[in-house]
């Protein structure tokens, strides 16, 4: 029985494109423009940010569920999932994205049992929605504190890997044990010495699942990248 957790980010990672993104660009008002450079300026963190831009939508559900059935993911991410199930190590979908957003692409891919830890989008009328964040830390401005989840698998025994794109996933890396990365966390996770393995996707994943599970990931020196050739100290 293997010990590790892994964690994977959603919008960007297992999905080809942001799907918060692309909802944003069809349905919502343009102000949500100005409140993305504010985020990316750092005058608000994402909670702020994406509460803010929900609440521009002017969609009903069916809209944005059409929307939704026109996302790609991963075309090596059900392969993955089924090679984690058969290797018996839990693997949960966490995002500081939608929660509808995610159940809907992944149930449509046949993928619906997986947990999901994200923001929960609430309907406030026949077109307009808001954004509540369960999984929220008073000391984060992420409306879902990512680092929190990976400290509670930590505190269960488990070793975790993190399997992220972006700036979400930049706090959490330095969180876990392992990084499997791809796009902007490349640099970061390079810049800050956190062990990690480049990847351009699942299928590269799938490839590295099982000297991950063997423990014959290298952590790397510091600024390098893992290698599949002896194993984790």
């Amino acid at each position: 029985m293997s010990h590790w957790t892994i964690l994977c980010d959603f919008d960007g990672t297992i999905s080809v494109e942001d799907i918060t993104d692309a909802l944003l660009e069809r349905f919502a008002r343009p102000a949500w423009v100005d409140i993305e450079q504010a985020w990316k300026r750092g005058e608000i963190g994402s909670r702020q940010c994406m509460e803010q831009q929900v609440a521009l939508i002017d969609a009903d559900r069916d809209e944005l569920d059409a929307c939704l059935d026109g996302m790609r993911i991963d075309p090596a991410f059900a392969a993955f999932v089924a090679a984690t199930r058969a290797a018996g190590v839990p693997l949960t979908v966490l995002s500081d994205g939608l929660d509808h957003s995610i159940r809907r692409i992944l149930a449509r891919h046949g993928l619906g049992g997986l947990p999901i830890v994200a923001n929960h989008l609430v309907a406030t009328g026949p077109r307009g929605w808001r954004l509540e964040f369960p999984w929220r830390a008073d000391d984060c401005r992420s409306g879902n504190c990512k680092c929190t989840c990976a400290r509670q698998v930590h505190a269960q025994g488990r070793r975790v890997l993190l399997i992220g794109d972006g700036a979400s996933d930049f706090c959490v890396a330095g969180a876990v044990d392992l990084v499997f990365a791809k796009h902007r966390l490349v640099e970061h996770c390079r810049a800050a010495a956190i062990a990690h393995v480049p990847i351009s996707g699942f299928a590269d994943a799938l490839e590295l699942l099982p000297a991950l599970l063997a423990g014959e990931l290298v952590a790397p020196a510091a600024g390098e990248a893992c290698a599949a050739t002896a194993q984790v100290a």
